[in-house]
């Protein structure tokens, strides 16, 4: 079975890009906003990586984040930021949170595809897909 990537991100063109770049090699579903990520990890699934956009049209900037980093369940979750915000927010925000690693929009997706690589590598499957 593939280990498993949640990909939050409000702009369709990122999640398409997500799917075509990491789907080879995981299994990636999408969600365009955190009610969407949040439905499909309320069915008990629960993925190997998420890579998150932290501005959500349905959340406050950073929020999803914040609740992934704080909470029993997702804590041990990697994540890996996609942002369009100024590089040194993110760089600040992320090591608030404890967040892998992150990317500066527009991003290389082959560099992408090897940080998930990296991150996959070190990192034991929980991965439970209904």
């Amino acid at each position: 079975m593939k280990r498993c990537i949640l990909a939050i991100d409000d702009s369709k063109a990122i999640r398409f890009l997500l799917h075509t770049v990491l789907g080879k090699d995981y299994q990636v579903v999408t969600a365009p906003d955190a009610c969407s990520a949040m439905f499909w990890l309320a069915k008990k699934n629960l993925p190997d990586l998420i890579i998150v956009d932290p501005q959500l049209p349905d959340m406050q900037d950073w929020e999803l984040i914040e609740e992934f980093s704080s909470s029993a369940i997702y804590r041990d979750i990697p994540m890996v930021v996609l942002s369009s915000l100024d590089k040194d927010v993110i760089a600040a925000k992320c090591l608030k949170y404890g967040v892998s690693d992150f990317y500066k929009k527009p991003f290389n997706p082959l560099e992408l595809n090897e940080t998930v690589q990296k991150i996959m590598s070190r990192v034991v499957p929980v991965s439970k897909v209904n």
